[in-house]
């Protein structure tokens, strides 16, 4: 083998990474659009397939079928790097306002930006085994991710007393959960603001310890 028919080699593994990545993000990006206009369960692989501009048996290849797309999809939110920055801002915070607007505003972001994807897989998941079982791994993460408030606010003494940490990230689940800023944003036109404004106030009145017990 020369040297310049391996130094070339690289060269074209690359390029058909690239190809694949390319392919990938169109299939995605033309599932979402078809989930979002049509429903999940009226869109065909083949339909995928004819607006990504690709066959049928790549679509297969990339990314699997329908249920393996919406999962790629759903995962998005979780992966999303807002995630990490929110729970690292809650950490640390100095105060028990502080770490709830950080959260409110986070679990905002996370939801404004894969608010699309949170509709699809709630109607995917009434239809689709697989999606329901992917959306339970993905509430499971999300309730996680909020009980990292309730950890703050007790080691700032600022959880009510009596409040155990399991009760308080159920009702951080009900405020700040998936269902929350989907029916004020998407069903009852809330802004996106007036809607993050008003579950952290909820959040502290519920969750924060009176003057008097403190």
């Amino acid at each position: 083998m020369s040297a310049r028919t391996s130094g070339r080699r690289p060269y074209r593994n690359d390029r058909r990474a690239e190809a694949a990545a390319g392919t990938r993000a169109a299939i995605l990006d033309a599932a979402l659009t078809l989930f979002v206009e049509h429903g999940y369960a009226k869109v065909t692989i083949s339909d995928i397939a004819r607006k990504a501009g690709t066959a049928v048996p790549t679509v297969y290849a990339s990314t699997g079928g329908k249920a393996a797309i919406l999962t790629v999809l759903m995962n998005q939110g979780v992966d999303d790097p807002v995630v990490e920055q929110t729970l690292d801002e809650v950490r640390s915070a100095s105060d028990a306002k502080a770490a709830i607007e950080a959260m409110a505003h986070g679990v905002r972001l996370d939801n404004e930006r894969h608010l699309d994807i949170v509709q699809v897989m709630i109607t995917g998941a009434a239809v689709e085994r697989a999606v329901e079982e992917e959306l339970h791994k993905v509430a499971a993460a999300y309730r996680q991710a909020l009980g990292v408030l309730a950890e703050r606010l007790a080691e700032l003494g600022e959880l009510r007393p009596g409040l155990s940490h399991e009760r308080a990230t159920d009702m951080l689940w009900f405020l700040f959960g998936l269902p929350s800023w989907r029916l004020f944003v998407a069903e009852r036109k809330w802004s996106w603001d007036e809607t993050e404004r008003w579950l952290a106030e909820q959040a502290a009145a519920a969750l924060l310890a009176g003057p008097d017990s403190r």
